[in-house]
Order: structure tokens, then C-alpha cells, then sequence
């Protein structure tokens, strides 16, 4: 198989989360468990840092490979999902797995995983932990697909667990409460092992903590160690995110640079600071200078895409990933405080998904143009158009998310915003 039928036999043949919903989600570690036997147990073989939650995990996981980069290391990163290239989930130093990986991968194996009948996420699993332990790469940082609990990646046994944050997404599969969701992330805390809780929630707080006992799993919490201040933009040779660092009271980190955007990085960088603070104590040197450097460099670094990006200017023209409630709160507050005469946004959901309160969240004067990813759980159009009137929201129906962004476009004057979101994949038809 070339590379092009490798890819179409991975989508065809497996359940992916990513493009038919829970169908494809197994609520255990089986199959992950007999394809790590199956690879000889590759996830014992490099050192792993294991990241988790409802927002920001992406981000976060993007800022700590970095900074590991700039120290050195080889540094491998999981993520899902992919917004082009199936690549994008498996890298080493910025630099995606290559084709001939892939293709030689499913080629030996193909016979060994039709009998374990894994998803998707779980043979990319394999991959991705077989290519680490191949390539010897110092660390690895694993970002959790789903949940955390029975999530995949759940079999390593890192130097260090992180969870972001907890908000309500896959409600059917983690639970409709804060404190079910917490639980199931929470479930990547190991014995023994340090666990880093970006953003500090009353409601959950205890959760974490009890779980962290019962674990003798030693509980930082991010946002009582560290808190970003005067967080604005700068532009230098170009535009970053600025921002100083306060710890105890004192500055600790001035005109920190980050060339990720979004107004919410502010609390991912306490996260990402605070687990460095740690992985320094277990014998990694990272100074501020290897900080400084990975976090401003992020983008250049490892190729993360989709967080505030922005597309083309006059108009500018943006795309966010941020798809559930607490994500696209934070989206609405930067476009809020982003200059602009008119707001045209481009939308388009996944149709597994109660979007009601999303919707209610949106703007009422705002010009939209409803369309639909050129995926199955797509939500049809027409009937987001439909829930969306039904809140007052008004705009026109797209077939498809290039037709909806290029009559944006033609309307939109010099200092209006167009922004693209609603669900990763819309944003991954334009990026």
C-alpha cells in the first residue's frame, strides 16, 4: 500500500472518534493493552509527561514540548485531533512522522490488529508509542484523547500528570456533571506521581484532591503557584502574546512572549510553568532562557495550529479550535476585545452534541454564515441554521465551509472580523 490507501484503509476499517462520534469510543484498555503486548510494550521504553482536560490540553502540551525542545532534548508529541495531515499527531521536534512510518507500520501489523479489531485512536496509539521507543526519544509528551480514565494513552506511567481544567464535553461518555467529568480525567493521576491542576475549580477542587491521596500522588494546583498579569499584545519583529509573571507575590517572569494569541494562554502558561518547576526538582534543567524561548517559539516549534490563528488581515480573518461551552466563552471575550466594526462568523458543528447552549451564547449582532465539515458527524446546515434562528441568531446556509468563508469575504469591509469556528473541523477546512 502506498501512503494515500494506507489512510484510506485507517478510516474505513476503524471506528474513529473524529469522524463518527461515539461509535468509536471503547470504554476500556483492552485493546490498547493487547497492541502495546503486541508492539512489546513500547511505552516503557522513553520517559512521558501525560496531559488531560476539557480545554487547553492541546496548548499546554504544545508549550512543554517546546521548551523541551529548546533544551535539548528529543521530544516526542502525541495530540489529537489532526486539523490536515493524520501526521500532525505523531512528531518529534516539530517534525511529523513520515509517510514511509506509516505505511510500513500498518503494513506489518495489519493482519496482527484485524484480530484485535482496535479503533482508530487506539492503532494510532500503538503507532505513535512504537515510533517513540524507536526513534529513542528522551521524553514524550501524551496528550489524553477522550476522558482520561479509560482513555488510550492511559497505559503509560509518566514522570508527570497534568490536568487543565473540567467543563462539560462528551457528556454521554464522561458524565453531565462537573464532578463525573473530573473524576474520569483524574483518572490518569498514577501512584506516586506528581499531578499539575491548571485551573483552580471550588466545585471539583476536593475531587482532585481525594483522588490524589488515595494515589499518594503528590497535588499542585497551577493557579496558587503562579498568575499571569498584564496580559496584552505586542508586536516586536512580529505580534506575540505578553505577559508578566507573578509567583508568591513577586515577578517572577517579565515580558514573558508567546506566539500563541488567544487572551486564554494566560491560563495555560501558569500550567505549563508550574509543571516545569517540577520536572526541574526530578533532575531536568530547563532554565529561563530554555522557558522563555519554547513558550514564545511554540508555533515555529512544534506546528500547532488553530488556536487563534490568524487567517489574512483587512478584514482579518480568524479561526479558534474552541468548540464547547468554557472554550468558546473565552473565544467570545477575545473577539469582544478585538477591534472591529462588524462581526461575520463562520459556523459549523458536530451533530453528536447538545449545541443549545452554546448557540445562546453567541452573539445577536453578528452577521453568520452556517455551514457544514465535510465529515459524517457533521451537523447538517439547514438544521443549524434552524436551532440557531430559533435564539435569534441570522444568517444564510453554505454547503460547505470554503463557500460560507469566501461570501464572508466579498462582504465584509476593511475593519470588520470574520471568524471561523464551531468545531475543530470546520477550522480544519481552512487552515
Amino acid at each position: 500500500m502506498n501512503y494515500q490507501q494506507t489512510l484510506d484503509y485507517l478510516f474505513s476499517q476503524l471506528p474513529m472518534f473524529q469522524r463518527i462520534g461515539s461509535a468509536a469510543y471503547k470504554a476500556d484498555l483492552d485493546n490498547t493493552i493487547a497492541i502495546c503486548k503486541l508492539l512489546d510494550n513500547p511505552e516503557k521504553k522513553f520517559k512521558s509527561i501525560h496531559i488531560a482536560g476539557t480545554n487547553g490540553k492541546g496548548s499546554t502540551s504544545h508549550m512543554l514540548a517546546s521548551v523541551l525542545q529548546s533544551a535539548g532534548l528529543k521530544v516526542g508529541l502525541y495530540t489529537s485531533p489532526h486539523l490536515k495531515d493524520f501526521r500532525e499527531r505523531i512528531k518529534i521536534n516539530g517534525e511529523m512522522i513520515s509517510q514511509q512510518n506509516v505505511v510500513e507500520f500498518v503494513e506489518k501489523y495489519k493482519t496482527d490488529f484485524e484480530k484485535i479489531q482496535p479503533s482508530f485512536f487506539e492503532m494510532t496509539v500503538g503507532l505513535a508509542f512504537d515510533y517513540f521507543a524507536n526513534q529513542k526519544v528522551d521524553i514524550a509528551v501524551i496528550e489524553v484523547g477522550l476522558g482520561g480514565r479509560l482513555d488510550s494513552t492511559n497505559i503509560i506511567f509518566p514522570e508527570l500528570s497534568i490536568i487543565t481544567n473540567i467543563s462539560l464535553d462528551h457528556t454521554a461518555l464522561l458524565g453531565n456533571t462537573l464532578e463525573k467529568i473530573a473524576i474520569e480525567k483524574a483518572g490518569i493521576i498514577k501512584s506516586g506521581i506528581p499531578v499539575v491542576i491548571g485551573e483552580n475549580q471550588l466545585d471539583i477542587k476536593d475531587t482532585f484532591i481525594q483522588i490524589a491521596s488515595e494515589k499518594n500522588a503528590p497535588i499542585i494546583f497551577a493557579e496558587e503557584n503562579y498568575k499571569a498579569i498584564n496580559v496584552h499584545h505586542k508586536k516586536n519583529d512580529k505580534l506575540f502574546l505578553n505577559m508578566d509573571i507573578i509567583k508568591d507575590k513577586e515577578l517572577k517572569y517579565e515580558n514573558l512572549e508567546c506566539e500563541l494569541l488567544g487572551l486564554y494562554q494566560q491560563k495555560n502558561i501558569p500550567t505549563v510553568l508550574c509543571a516545569i518547576e517540577i520536572l526541574n526538582q526530578k533532575g531536568f534543567s530547563l532554565s529561563e532562557k530554555v522557558i522563555r524561548q519554547g513558550i514564545k517559539n511554540v508555533v515555529k516549534q512544534t506546528g500547532l495550529l488553530g488556536r487563534w490563528q490568524i487567517i489574512d488581515n483587512q478584514p482579518l480573518v480568524i479561526a479558534d479550535t474552541g468548540h464547547n461551552e468554557a472554550g468558546v466563552k473565552e473565544v467570545l471575550a477575545q473577539i469582544a476585545n478585538t477591534s472591529h466594526d462588524h462581526l461575520h462568523f463562520v459556523l459549523g458543528m458536530v451533530n453528536d452534541k447538545d449545541i443549545s447552549t452554546i448557540l445562546n451564547l453567541l452573539p445577536k449582532n453578528a452577521t453568520y454564515y452556517f455551514c457544514k465539515a465535510s465529515i459524517p458527524r457533521a451537523l447538517d446546515e439547514s438544521e443549524l441554521a434552524s436551532k440557531a434562528r430559533l435564539v435569534g441568531l441570522k444568517g444564510e446556509i453554505y454547503d460547505s465551509v470554503s463557500k460560507a468563508l469566501y461570501t464572508a469575504k466579498s462582504v465584509a469591509t476593511e475593519s470588520d472580523l470574520i471568524f471561523i469556528g464551531g468545531s475543530t473541523f470546520t477550522v480544519a477546512e481552512i487552515i
